[in-house]
């Protein structure tokens, strides 16, 4: 597909890697020159520097044989505008990164008015993402499929826990029997694999785990977790994201406190959020964590601005309290070195954005097939695909055991869990894909558009 990107900032530019490297005609838009020379530095795509609300500089990028605009500046206004004109000149489908409250709560009418494909809101999305986590205590991170039926936790075995030295296959029978383990990181060497039933776990990989919500209490228990339920949370910056992260939990019988240094917000704040305690006040001076509690808080969650300020934050509060961390860090290519640091979860919403635009392309590549891409998401420092399909036609894939389908799948490819009415099926080789299901895999290839790529040629 012909793609235009307006913004070659950190979003556009993970944007046109990804979207590049499968295979997609990029061209991207920038007024600023020397960020927009940077990007093409490092990436095999085509550049122009503009505003890419201009009419001319569209016509010029190729609007007109364009198959999809997408705007990811940082003022909303522009990504709205950049959409409208292109749909004007082309009629080509379009995204726009629409972040500001305001705007977002009239997001069905300006979406249609402007006649927008999808819209994105990464602050709320990074808000729902840490909700998640607070949610399920003791994971490292949490996907969720089936529209929230089934999740995909990943942890990290503990010392003393019984999955420490047990076999794959055993672990349905000894841990939980409606789970499956779909990828594991070693521990001592990060190597990523897709394991097998003979493959042993020990103390210190990373796991990801495939399971309905009822099945994650029983799960921790049998794993040596102490997980007790969360009730006060401190939040740390009351922007986009912690306004937005501050409802959900107020929604959800949880005690809240933010920290915001402008007196401006925090009043602003008060009058939004009735229910939350808004301390005014600089989170870096310790002094004031300790005197507002935060050796008594069950989770922790720096949101400011600055990944370092954000990163120091959890490392104090963890070295002071048994508080669980919680931490934003937008800036890309660091996730190896920020999860060997005891800073809890991690979530970018930069990498948040860019996945659901991601799969959104995918989706549009295999709109005529007979399966759609729902959600996509990296694991393992984007060594691991997990995807979720839904099986609208018959195919080569459906009413087939599995057991016959495996010598023809691709290797490193794990169908790990059907959803059939209402019910999560962790497949055996007997079960068979049907139309109607929706179907959960994990894989180490990647560029899968369609639930019939899995088979090999």
């Amino acid at each position: 597909m012909n793609i235009i990107i307006v913004g070659a900032g950190g979003v556009g530019y993970s944007l046109a890697d990804s979207l590049n490297s499968e295979g997609h005609q990029i061209t991207l838009i920038d007024p600023n020159s020397d960020r927009l020379n940077s990007a093409l530095e490092k990436l095999d795509v085509q550049g122009l520097a503009g505003n890419g609300v201009n009419h001319d500089v569209l016509l010029e990028a190729g609007v007109r044989s364009a198959d999809l605009l997408i705007a990811v500046t940082d003022q909303d206004e522009v990504n709205m505008l950049c959409c409208l004109m292109a749909k004007k000149l082309s009629g080509c489908q379009t995204i726009a990164r629409v972040r500001n409250p305001v705007y977002y709560r009239e997001i069905d009418l300006i979406k249609d008015e402007l006649g927008l494909s999808l819209s994105i809101n990464p602050e709320l999305s990074t808000a729902g993402e840490i909700f998640d986590l607070i949610q399920i205590p003791g994971t490292m991170t949490v996907e969720s499929f089936a529209k929230g039926r089934v999740n995909l936790i990943g942890i990290r075995i503990p010392q003393g826990s019984p999955a420490d030295n047990l076999k794959v296959s055993d672990f349905p029978a000894r841990v939980s029997r409606g789970t499956l383990i779909c990828i594991l990181e070693r521990g001592d060497t990060r190597r990523v694999e897709i394991p097998r039933g003979d493959t042993v776990l020990r103390a210190g990989d990373s796991i990801h785990i495939i399971a309905p919500p009822q099945e994650l209490g029983p799960l921790f228990k049998k794993l040596g977790f102490q997980v007790k339920p969360t009730r006060d949370v401190m939040i740390v910056g009351g922007g986009r994201t912690g306004y937005y992260l501050a409802e959900m939990l107020l929604s959800s019988g949880s005690r809240v406190k933010i920290i915001e240094k402008s007196r401006e917000i925090c009043e602003e704040l008060s009058a939004q959020l009735p229910g939350a305690e808004i301390i005014c006040g600089d989170a870096v001076d310790r002094q004031l964590l300790l005197e507002e509690g935060i050796t008594g808080e069950d989770v922790f969650v720096p949101l400011t601005d600055m990944d370092e300020e954000n990163i120091l934050l959890s490392l104090y509060a963890r070295k002071i309290s048994a508080v669980r961390p919680i931490t934003k860090v937008s800036t890309f290519g660091f996730t190896e070195v920020t999860e060997e640091l005891p800073v809890g979860s991690i979530v970018n919403p930069k990498e948040i954005t860019a996945y659901q635009i991601l799969r959104y392309v995918r989706a549009m590549s295999n709109s005529s097939d007979s399966s759609n891409i729902e959600s996509l998401y990296y694991l393992a420092n984007r060594q691991v695909e997990a995807l979720e399909f839904h099986i609208k036609a018959e195919s080569a894939v459906t009413g087939r055991p599995l057991s016959e389908l495996r010598g023809k799948m691709l290797p490193n490819l794990l169908i790990c869990c059907i959803y059939r009415n209402g019910r999560a099926i962790i497949p055996r080789g007997n079960d068979m894909l049907c139309v109607g299901d929706t179907v959960i895999i994990v894989t180490t290839a990647q560029k899968l558009a369609s639930l019939n790529d899995i088979l090999k040629g």
